[in-house]
């Protein structure tokens, strides 16, 4: 009978305990991964018990406020702290969502926090994305033009522009590229090295959406593919777990209608 193991050192453990300073008011768990390339050990999870009212309201207050008075070694990605830049993306409380925009009131109990799932690990809370930026590079994000460039800007109407911003703001052209989606799709786990994923694919919608954009052939060329595009099975998961509440997931469907608006 074939059997069937986890690799050595994979399996997570406990790990250090740090509880809450003497004199805390408002104490909250925060049981955080944490994994070491350099130092051979299995990933463990870190308790730090957190005065609340030492830190700002976010879940990424919480981790500064760590790293700052607790354990200056935890490693993780943030910028803009407004929900803008998406590098403080990371699994909290079971959902891929942004650090800066999750409160910690939000989570019941305490709060767990992993990095994005299925993705290697460069240390702690930092996954890689080389593959995931690749896959973006594939489809060339950027404006493609063959008539000769006016002297201005190239203007849009009101309805071409919502194509990109939608009426509410949340049109393909929001997208921060936190790719929460595509660690949340259990096709790109399966074929993430094929299959380009919600996050890409909501990019390429982007610009085949652009009235101004003059590649729609060619980039519909690119997507024709039985893993690229046709890979998504419709789960629903990244728009479900999308942080700035897009639609992945519709926009997949538009460029699978467009792939047979040109077969017509």
């Amino acid at each position: 009978m074939v059997q069937f193991a986890l690799p050595k050192n994979s399996k997570i453990t406990k790990g250090k305990k740090h509880p809450a300073p003497e004199g805390a008011k408002k104490t909250k768990a925060f049981k955080v991964y944490r994994w070491n390339p350099d130092d051979g050990q299995t990933p463990r999870m870190d308790e730090f018990e957190i005065d609340l009212t030492k830190c700002g309201p976010m879940v990424l207050d919480a981790l500064i406020h760590i790293k700052e008075t607790v354990d200056p070694t935890l490693t993780f990605r943030r910028s803009c702290r407004e929900g803008v830049c998406g590098s403080c993306a990371m699994n909290i409380d079971g959902m891929n969502t942004l650090a800066c925009t999750k409160a910690t009131a939000d989570v019941s109990g305490e709060v767990c926090i992993n990095p994005l799932p299925h993705m290697p690990v460069m240390k702690d809370l930092v996954p890689d994305l080389s593959v995931p930026y690749a896959q973006l590079a594939t489809i060339e994000p950027w404006m493609k033009t063959e008539s000769p460039a006016p002297s201005r800007e190239r203007l849009q109407s009101h309805d071409d522009a919502n194509l990109l911003n939608g009426e509410d703001g949340k049109g393909p052209a929001a997208c921060i590229l936190c790719f929460c989606c595509s660690t949340a799709c259990p096709s790109y786990w399966w074929n993430g090295d094929r299959f380009l994923g919600p996050a890409v694919l909501l990019q390429a919608y982007r610009w085949l959406a652009d009235t101004r954009d003059e590649a729609t052939g060619e980039r519909l060329d690119q997507l024709e593919d039985p893993f690229r595009l046709y890979r998504c099975h419709t789960i629903m998961n990244c728009t479900n777990t999308c942080p700035k509440g897009l639609n992945p997931a519709k926009a997949i469907a538009e460029i699978k209608k467009m792939m047979v608006a040109r077969q017509a």
